[in-house]
């Protein structure tokens, strides 16, 4: 098992013929992770960069799963780490698995993941809740999320439960958005992205071979 590096990651998620849309939010992540990892080791904690790229880059590859691919009939996050493990990228997996939003819904389940995340899956959870197909503050991904996910409320009782869910879930994400930011000696707003995958996806492109998809 082995850490991919930039290249090699970038193949992986090419591997699977992904939409436009999708290579963006990907890059997106993968940039915002970065650039945190970068700010924390330069404070001296040390964090696995290579890891947080990679992960970050392919966090959400159970998404663009060919039909009939097993991990598909995973939940979101669990699908992605178990094609990665396939692919003899375990290492990968419980950052993968720990970013999607709907990790916060469950406030016992919150707390079990976050007394014993790494720092690397805390930048790369939080990478993606402040990155859609660019850099946003998370009052827009979250937005853009409670459209998604919310059930429509048939009375103002559902609609008052919902909002207190949705509540619930915004407290324990500014919880992760104060850990990682703190570590990394910036606020909220200052958080950037590092440039890095533009040249690496078209590097992977042009050395693409046969598919890299793991069978």
């Amino acid at each position: 098992m082995t850490v991919p590096g930039r290249v090699e990651a970038a193949a992986l998620l090419l591997s699977l013929d992904p939409p436009a849309w999708f290579i963006r939010h990907a890059r997106a992540v993968a940039e915002v992770a970065a650039w945190l990892a970068e700010r924390i080791e330069s404070r001296g904690v040390a964090v696995d960069r290579r890891l947080v790229e990679a992960a970050a880059l392919l966090h959400d590859v159970d998404k663009a799963l060919p039909a009939g691919d097993p991990a598909r009939d995973l939940p979101h996050g669990e699908g992605s780490a178990a094609w990665l493990t396939r692919a003899g990228h375990a290492e990968l997996a419980r950052a993968v698995a720990g970013h999607p939003v709907t990790r916060l819904l469950d406030g016992e389940a919150f707390r079990r993941w976050a007394a014993f995340a790494s720092r690397e899956e805390r930048i790369v959870a939080y990478a993606d809740k402040r990155a859609g197909q660019r850099l946003e503050s998370m009052d827009a991904r979250f937005e853009s999320w409670r459209r998604r996910y919310a059930a429509p409320a048939a009375d103002g009782r559902d609609a008052a439960r919902d909002d207190r869910v949705w509540r619930s879930v915004r407290v324990r994400a500014d919880r992760l958005e104060a850990d990682v930011c703190r570590a990394a000696g910036v606020a909220p707003w200052e958080v950037r992205r590092l440039a890095w995958t533009d040249g690496v996806i078209r590097s992977a492109r042009r050395t693409a071979g046969p598919s890299a998809n793991p069978s």
